[in-house]
């Protein structure tokens, strides 16, 4: 399938993990990201466990990148948006969410040694100046004040997590079988969650609201969609496109996800939201369309 297509269908797809983790978020975020692991596990068994096996050796000799890439992509990526989404709306999460590949490039250039041009240091400072004006909601006095929104805090957290993901794909994510590496970053990633949710279920009590039929549908939904799919999807997209290319479709969820929560979740769009939005988008294309230039090229002289 064309790289662009499966962007696409992978910012749908994270749009709605967005919208159905604020939907659910009665549920603690741990909880949330186990079950949604545990699903995706179960469903991805009979799928990749030949390949993982096959491939045992190879999962083995590269660890270390495994491991790196199952605990920012996999582990608690979501994790962090589940706990933001206890105190910030679907749209914030949204829009912080596209600073993503200006960060992607920033990392590229200090742990690739990718060389970036004053066009991209300014689309970095402009996405970063949109995603301080959404967390602010325009006011400068909320900036002096300090006056952030935890969950607008706990963003960075899952920003971070990405861009090294996207780094680490790229580098290392053809070494491995797409399905087998599903299932392991997905198994490890149940056992290294597996006692922070006891700890959350001892001190909250167990879940009972998970048994509904809506937060049981959720979390299938949840577990197949967002947790399966799309990361296959994003992991073939980097593959042909790069980190940085593929990225910049990120710039497509707030349209997305202000749009759902709008009318699913019945949030308000604010004219500040959508100002933060637009200068964030237009940073973004900035710091990655140049990027995209360099490589087309690079292939052209090496052709």
């Amino acid at each position: 399938m064309n790289p662009y297509i499966l962007m696409i269908l992978v910012v749908v797809m994270y749009s709605g993990n967005i919208l159905v983790g604020k939907f659910i978020n009665e549920l603690s975020p741990f909880t949330i990201a186990f079950f949604r692991l545990l699903i995706a596990f179960v469903v991805l068994f009979p799928i990749g466990f030949h390949s993982a096996w096959k491939h045992r050796s190879t999962f083995l000799k590269y660890k270390k990148p495994l491991l790196l890439m199952t605990l920012t992509g996999v582990t608690f990526f979501n994790t962090f948006i589940y706990g933001a989404l206890q105190f910030t709306t679907a749209s914030n999460v949204a829009v912080l969410e596209t600073v993503i590949p200006a960060l992607t490039v920033v990392l590229s250039a200090l742990l690739l040694k990718e060389r970036l041009q004053g066009i991209q240091w300014s689309g970095v400072l402009i996405s970063i100046i949109g995603a301080v004006w959404v967390v602010i909601d325009g006011k400068i006095t909320n900036f002096l004040l300090m006056n952030w929104n935890v969950g607008d805090v706990l963003m960075i957290g899952a920003i971070i997590c990405w861009a090294i993901y996207s780094i680490v794909v790229k580098q290392y994510i053809h070494l491995f079988p797409p399905f087998g590496s599903i299932l392991v970053m997905t198994g490890i990633s149940v056992f290294v969650l597996l006692p922070f949710v006891l700890i959350e279920w001892f001190i909250t009590g167990l879940p009972v609201l998970a048994a509904t039929p809506s937060y049981v549908m959720s979390l299938l939904f949840m577990g197949i969609f967002p947790s399966f799919i799309a990361l296959i999807f994003f992991n073939r997209a980097v593959a042909s496109l790069g980190a940085s290319q593929a990225s910049v479709f990120l710039n497509l969820l707030p349209v997305f996800t202000m749009l759902g929560a709008y009318l699913w979740l019945g949030e308000s769009i604010s004219v500040m939201q959508i100002i933060g939005a637009l200068i964030v988008i237009l940073g973004v294309m900035l710091t990655t369309q140049v990027s995209s230039m360099q490589s087309k090229n690079e292939k052209v002289l090496e052709s």
